[in-house]
């Protein structure tokens, strides 16, 4: 069952079970790939699912920390319950270890050397990371790396 046919379906389960936060999550989530669905013409693949849910929950980790600044914890509670919902849908993180390896490997195969080639490794390793880790994450190890 692909992603977005899952998402459809657990929307339905919310709506039966009355977990309003959840149907509501899954209804933005929704409307977000219908978007695309129309404004491009085409059919989303889970690859595009996927950076729907990455940009949604980096939104909700943003919103999140605005909300806790202005001390709504009411609303960091709102939040954390959405990130929870998404996050079922991405898959397992990668850990650093993990992830210095698979940077190590798009270093070489791009020939990188120095901070100058960042651009392509940073292009390589989101296609070879995929959802699996944030482009914060990924920055960060890059330049260690590089650096």
């Amino acid at each position: 069952m692909s992603l977005n046919a899952q998402i459809k379906n657990d929307i339905k389960d919310a709506m039966r079970a009355k977990e309003t936060v959840k149907r509501d999550t899954l209804r933005n989530i929704q409307a977000a790939i219908k978007q695309i669905e129309v404004d491009e013409r085409r059919d989303v693949a889970d690859a595009d699912v996927e950076a729907i849910l990455m940009k949604y929950l980096k939104q909700r980790e943003d919103a999140k920390a605005q909300f806790t600044d202005a001390g709504r914890n009411d609303l960091v509670e709102k939040e954390d319950a959405e990130i929870a919902i998404i996050k079922a849908y991405l898959p397992e993180p990668m850990n650093d270890a993990e992830l210095e390896s698979v940077l190590k490997e798009v270093i070489a195969s791009v020939g990188a050397e120095s901070m100058k080639d960042m651009g392509k490794v940073m292009g390589g390793a989101k296609s070879a990371i995929g959802s699996r880790a944030d482009g914060g994450r990924i920055n960060i190890m890059v330049k260690k790396l590089l650096s």
